[in-house]
């Protein structure tokens, strides 16, 4: 049996900058860190030698990759030229669609996984399955997706990730003198509404060849050095600032990404002494993230009696394999 371990990821600003169809003209950049929530995947020989059984949220037993139902597993599989004889589980800490980055820790995770499983560890480099995570879901599948989430659980830690019009990603670390004091300053909350993030994601693709949402985009943009600067000042109320502007600017860019039970929440946020936050991912539900005074929580968790807090910690190494077993085929 193999087991990898995936993070999940909270983006603070700039997020929309790493669809395509923005920064292959203007280049995108986001700032964002990875949590101590985790995607794990793991895999061994099935007993069936002819088929192929996977576990997620649903069960499926196949005679080949080509009847898999679930898209990722299938292109994954077939991009690794695996067949029969295996089984693959998946478990999270996280569900989906609630705007961690769930679907490119799986593809990230499941990647890092069968590489491991084929004897091909060392090729499995973070910048490898970064890559090959957005090869297969937004080349292989379409997605009509971004490569931030991609590049967050692959590296781990505080990274500003800048997307360049000939697709390359470069990775900058973003040093903070106290994480732990960023950590106390952040409240998050689960509004509920899992989602899939596509159809905003694809209307916001769409809606970023407009002047005016590039101009929106490039305002996002201009948030990034400013709140990397801010972090490593031990700033709080900057970055609460920085990223409420991000925030006002983000809503203007999709139909779906707010709706008024959104905008009360973060109003009432707001009005418990919150300095700033956002919603997580594309839109439309997930976690609702505010930067706060500590001694201002009580007062934060009261007015959003409703919601359910959710504590984490940081997570500083990317997609890990955890536990290992097996003697790849080759060796036996």
């Amino acid at each position: 049996m193999i087991i990898s371990r995936t993070p999940f990821r909270i983006s603070y600003v700039g997020g929309g900058s790493d669809l395509p169809a923005y920064y292959r003209e203007h280049g995108g950049a986001v700032l964002s860190s990875t949590i101590a929530k985790y995607l794990y995947v793991s895999s061994h020989d099935y007993f069936e030698a002819g088929q192929i059984r996977t576990k997620y949220s649903s069960t499926e037993t196949v005679s080949s990759v080509a009847e898999l139902q679930h898209p990722l597993l299938r292109a994954i599989l077939t991009r690794l030229q695996l067949s029969t004889g295996l089984e693959i589980s998946s478990i999270a800490d996280v569900p989906a669609g609630t705007g961690m980055g769930s679907s490119s820790s799986f593809t990230v995770g499941t990647l890092h996984n069968l590489m491991a499983r084929i004897g091909r560890s060392d090729e499995a480099t973070k910048a490898w399955l970064a890559e090959q995570a957005c090869a297969v879901e937004l080349g292989d599948l379409g997605e009509p997706i971004g490569k931030q989430d991609q590049y967050a659980a692959a590296f781990g830690g505080f990274n500003i990730f800048r997307f360049h019009g000939d697709e390359r990603v470069s990775v900058e670390p973003v040093v903070l003198p106290d994480p732990e004091g960023w950590l106390r300053h952040l409240r998050l909350y689960y509004l509920g509404n899992q989602r899939s993030a596509s159809a905003i994601l694809a209307e916001q693709s769409r809606e970023s060849a407009t002047r005016s949402k590039q101009e929106v985009l490039r305002d996002m943009v201009d948030l990034v050095d400013p709140l990397a600067v801010a972090l490593g000042q031990s700033n709080w109320a900057e970055c609460g600032r920085l990223m409420h502007e991000n925030w006002q600017l983000k809503q203007s860019l999709a139909s779906g990404i707010s709706d008024l039970s959104i905008q009360d929440a973060y109003e009432r946020g707001l009005r418990a002494g919150a300095l700033g936050g956002k919603l997580l991912g594309a839109g439309g539900g997930g976690f609702m993230l505010f930067v706060a005074r500590p001694e201002d929580h009580t007062q934060i968790d009261n007015a959003l009696s409703d919601l359910r807090p959710f504590p984490f910690q940081w997570d500083f190494e990317g997609s890990r394999i955890i536990y290992s077993d097996e003697v790849p085929n080759f060796l036996r």
